[in-house]
């Protein structure tokens, strides 16, 4: 399995059971560079939960066939399970099939807890936290993570994603990447995300020169070498995201 842009970076594979917290300017590339870390990976014959809280998933559809997906068919086979947190942002009740009606918390606590020591073929629902067994082929992606303090004190949500959302990753074999906004909440929450992750990318859109520029960087990195410079992005017309070369 291939991480799209990422990987790019690495001098060696990427761990399964790898965390990545990705920190990014709210006007950078990183919502298309998510998508496009997505398509590949589902292009190489991986399995892929998006979690989408940053705009409606209808909107995550249509720009992954505009990749050139065939996103309806891998819904169908279960390749792509696109997970609706922005309906719950809203204060309404989701259509989709996988969606989470509480950002709260202590709700979300307790269902990835049951979820997490659910066996498989125990009936529990089969939301992403649960393969059928432990698989590097799984890829997790939130979109957002910063939606959660709208709904939550501060210590509450951080120690959910410490305590829930990235031990998921090591139990599955599977790599979670969670984007998180720069610039809005505080230092010891950016910290406790940034120890408790595996690596620590930053996405950022430089407009000190006459035409803003896209740029991505590995900033940590354990386990595997990494290329730490900033390299400059470019989105193509069909929305993926690639190096300038």
């Amino acid at each position: 399995m291939h991480v799209a842009l990422i990987q790019d970076l690495l001098k060696g594979p990427l761990p399964p059971g790898s965390t990545l917290l990705v920190e990014y300017d709210p006007t950078s590339t990183w919502y298309q560079a998510s998508l496009c870390i997505a398509a590949e990976w589902l292009r190489t014959g991986g399995v892929v939960s998006y979690h989408v809280s940053a705009q409606p998933p209808e909107n995550i559809r249509s720009q992954l066939t505009q990749m050139g997906l065939d996103v309806e068919k891998l819904e169908a086979t279960e390749k792509l399970r696109v997970f609706d947190w922005y309906t719950a942002t809203l204060g309404r009740k989701s259509n989709e099939r996988y969606a989470f009606y509480s950002l709260k918390a202590a709700d979300l606590s307790v269902l990835f807890s049951k979820y997490m020591m659910a066996n498989p073929g125990s009936g529990a629902p089969s939301y992403d936290a649960i393969a059928p067994q432990p698989s590097p082929d799984w890829l997790r992606i939130l979109d957002d993570v910063s939606c959660l303090a709208r709904f939550n004190e501060e210590k509450s949500w951080v120690e959910f994603v410490r305590t829930r959302i990235i031990p998921i990753g090591s139990l599955w074999k599977s790599i979670g990447i969670g984007g998180i906004m720069r610039g809005i909440h505080s230092d010891w929450a950016y910290k406790n995300l940034e120890a408790a992750s595996d690596s620590v990318i930053d996405f950022k859109l430089d407009e000190t020169g006459d035409e803003a520029t896209n740029l991505i960087r590995i900033r940590n990195m354990r386990l595997v070498g990494f290329d730490s410079k900033w390299h400059a992005l470019m989105t193509r017309d069909n929305l993926e995201v690639a190096f300038q070369r």
